[in-house]
């Protein structure tokens, strides 16, 4: 494939509870591939094209401690798609990188529309983005290819049963949420009845999983590549959402101090999770290393940050893949798979 100059246009920011998260992803990723020559438009899929000075105020300000409050409407949301995808800036692009997280840009929502109107897209289809982002969904698929992951209940459930089997302290959380919005670790009744209903302020269903104590380690994927392993050390009790964006809250360790025995299982683990969840490009895939050694798989998240503290672009940095390399190479690797399709050639497909 070519590499020639490209055209892509970033969709960032949208209207969900990780919005903060997104502009930051956004803001950087169009940076990155900006150094490398290539022309690059930065969407807010809720206000529209981004101007240099509107970017540059959003990498001064960075995620912030907390989740936005008061979202607006967001053109995915209120079904609007053509006046995003009749942009006249993103006449003759390339390739669209989505760097949305949560609500429609991660739930594949995003995904069909723009398959529907032709658009080639860096990261997983829709298909993936769907199965990724429902927890629940993910862990039963987990279980069926017999990759490790902690036992768990789903609501409806009486919060005794939840107690009974699967023991206190208890992870709960929204099983479509990310960045920790909505979940919680609950010690007892009463931190578990609070919990309920914090995870219901993102959704009505809840997920309920067996904490298991030990180790956080983290397998970036690009293409057909396990990235080396990351661990995140929180200062919190868990990664929660200022760990995860704010400096100095959590220490993270590229490549992680473990055995590559270790390091090899879990490269595996991840890369099994990738296929199983029908990802493509790439994503981040996190699990629990309890005091035995044993592995246990959380989550794969189809379209991982890509903020400046994001753990993907730290793995690509250990595996001698600098942050823009690494966002030029997911638009390429979009761009080889969307060539070997057989209607590559139809502009209408």
């Amino acid at each position: 494939m070519s590499d020639e100059p490209l055209y892509v246009a970033v969709l960032m920011g949208g209207a969900s509870g990780e919005r903060n998260v997104s502009l930051a992803s956004g803001t950087q990723v169009a940076r990155a591939l900006r150094s490398l020559g290539h022309r690059v438009v930065a969407v807010d899929t809720a206000r529209g094209v981004l101007t240099s000075e509107e970017e540059e105020r959003i990498l001064a300000r960075g995620v912030g401690a907390e989740p936005p409050a008061g979202l607006g409407a967001d053109l995915l949301e209120t079904g609007d798609i053509s006046r995003l995808t009749r942009l006249p800036e993103l006449e003759g692009v390339d390739a669209v990188f989505p760097a949305l997280h949560g609500g429609s840009g991660e739930d594949g929502t995003l995904q069909a529309l723009l398959d529907l109107t032709g658009f080639v897209y860096a990261g997983s289809g829709r298909l993936g983005c769907t199965l990724a982002m429902d927890k629940e969904v993910s862990k039963r698929l987990f279980r069926d290819a017999g990759i490790p992951t902690p036992d768990w209940l789903a609501s409806p459930v009486e919060l005794e049963r939840v107690e009974e089997e699967l023991g206190l302290p208890v992870i709960v959380k929204p099983p479509s949420g990310g960045s920790t919005l909505g979940l919680t670790l609950a010690h007892d009744r009463a931190e578990l009845e609070a919990a309920v209903a914090e995870a219901r302020r993102y959704e009505d269903r809840i997920l309920f999983e067996r904490y298991v104590k030990g180790r956080e380690l983290t397998v970036g994927i690009v293409g057909d590549r396990a990235l080396p392993v990351g661990e995140i050390i929180p200062a919190n009790e868990l990664f929660d959402y200022e760990c995860k964006y704010q400096p100095g809250m959590a220490r993270e360790i590229f490549p992680a101090d473990i055995s590559t025995d270790t390091a090899r299982r879990l490269q595996a683990l991840a890369l099994a999770v990738h296929r199983t969840l029908f990802l493509d490009d790439f994503s981040r895939v996190d699990f629990i290393v309890d005091p035995q050694g044993e592995a246990w798989c959380l989550e794969a998240n189809a379209l991982p940050g890509l903020t400046a503290t994001s753990l993907l672009p730290q793995a690509g940095e250990a595996g001698d893949l600098p942050f823009p390399r690494l966002c030029e190479e997911i638009v390429r690797l979009a761009l080889r798979r969307r060539a070997r399709r057989p209607d590559a050639g139809d502009p209408a497909s």
